[in-house]
């Protein structure tokens, strides 16, 4: 038998790439990324290898300088990353999101602009909906995008920006009223603003301040940052897609690849987990046998193997789906609720079989149970997945009486 979460019909170049970064992960990841994460330490040489593989164009047209590749190829690319360390996939997803808006959203200037030094990894991208008083309930934003001739004055205060330091391109979500009568529904008073930074932390432009970042369980080595707006003055141009209102859709489109992408960010760590504890049930033995030989971990490796290809073949479909131009948050928000909450269930059997070693930080297996939490809240938390899919399917299944 083949290994776990294979993908059928694909082609032989989307064979090619996944080899190609499955040979970089086992090579340039794994060997570091526990000791990097431990030290919360920024993986520059990893990036710097992605950027030759050329992957930070993965998804780019080819128009642009980047590969034109499927978000199916990405979606397995990105299990493969995650597989190695969740959070160099987290590096790269926001980056995307940001491209993916642009590609689909922007205005020719702003394609011409941004998506060739993005393809290069030369401009790196972030993305922020989020403020300190609201998680999932985005209508609730209160950051503001005011005209002021030929530019918008921006204020407010964004949060859990991955990327925050690094990053020199922000997709920020604010209020814009112009335009939009009093009483207008909130989705559609919000707007889109590219905003270009220095990378670093500080005031990275006047008006516009990264704090330090903040310290977290895991997804460590990722900078996730807050992002100040005081007075931040930004060009007309730089509204997406030039025409304000429209920024709610143009980041729910978004959102929908990041839930892909964290679904196979939980497919990579699960597949990673099952991958050391079959082999650590192999190892150790206990009543003169390895514990593989003993009934009750057989049991947690069926269980676990299960979860594995079942998150894998929804992440698949829900790639698929988006790559086919049809709607897709049903399929995302299942693919992203199932494989994040079976990723944390793998993880806990695969940290169960190390016993007492699992608790040890000598011992992959911890660092992977203090990230598998953050797929949870990750682009949604469990709850809005399954508000999105509850009223998705209410729509499809609409009783006829």
């Amino acid at each position: 038998m083949s290994r776990l979460a294979q993908t059928a019909g694909l082609t032989d170049v989307q064979q090619e790439i996944l080899s190609t970064v499955r040979d970089f992960v086992d090579k340039e990841i794994i060997p570091v990324a526990t000791g990097l994460e431990h030290r919360d330490e920024y993986p520059t040489e990893i990036v710097e290898g992605l950027k030759e593989l050329g992957l930070f164009g993965l998804m780019i047209p080819e128009e642009y300088g980047g590969l034109g590749e499927s978000l199916l190829t990405y979606a397995l690319c990105v299990e493969e990353i995650a597989r190695g360390w969740m959070s160099v996939s987290g590096i790269i997803n926001t980056h995307f999101i940001v491209a993916y808006m642009l590609k689909q959203h922007g205005t020719q200037e702003q394609k011409d602009t941004f998506l060739p030094r993005m393809a290069l990894g030369e401009v790196r991208g972030a993305f922020s909906m989020s403020e300190p008083a609201l998680g999932s309930d985005v209508s609730a934003i209160t950051s503001k995008g005011v005209r002021d001739g030929e530019e918008y004055v921006l204020n407010g205060q964004k949060m859990w920006l991955t990327n925050g330091g690094t990053s020199t391109l922000v997709a920020v979500l604010c209020r814009s009223d112009e335009g939009h009568p009093e009483g207008t529904a909130p989705h559609k008073s919000m707007t889109t603003f590219l905003v270009e930074k220095e990378a670093g932390f500080g005031e990275v432009r006047p008006g516009l301040t990264i704090p330090g970042k903040i310290d977290k369980m895991g997804y460590k080595g990722v900078d996730t940052t807050e992002l100040i707006m005081d007075g931040l003055r930004i060009p007309a141009n730089r509204v997406l897609g030039g025409t304000t209102g429209r920024g709610f859709y143009q980041m729910m489109d978004g959102v929908e690849v990041g839930r892909v992408n964290v679904a196979a960010r939980g497919c990579g760590v699960a597949q990673r987990a099952f991958e050391l504890g079959v082999s650590y049930a192999q190892q150790r033995q206990t009543f003169g046998k390895p514990i593989a030989q003993h009934q009750a971990i057989q049991f947690k490796l069926a269980e676990m193997a299960t979860k594995v290809e079942a998150a894998h073949a929804m992440m698949v479909n829900a790639a698929r789906k988006k790559d086919s131009g049809e709607r897709n948050d049903l399929e995302a928000g299942m693919a992203k609720y199932l494989a994040s909450e079976y990723c944390k269930e793998v993880v806990e059997d695969a940290f169960r079989i190390h016993g007492g070693y699992g608790f040890s930080k000598e011992y992959e297996i911890e660092r992977l149970y203090r990230e598998a939490p953050m797929l949870l809240i990750g682009e949604g938390t469990a709850e809005i997945q399954k508000m999105i899919i509850g009223r998705r399917l209410l729509e499809e299944y609409r009783f006829q009486g």
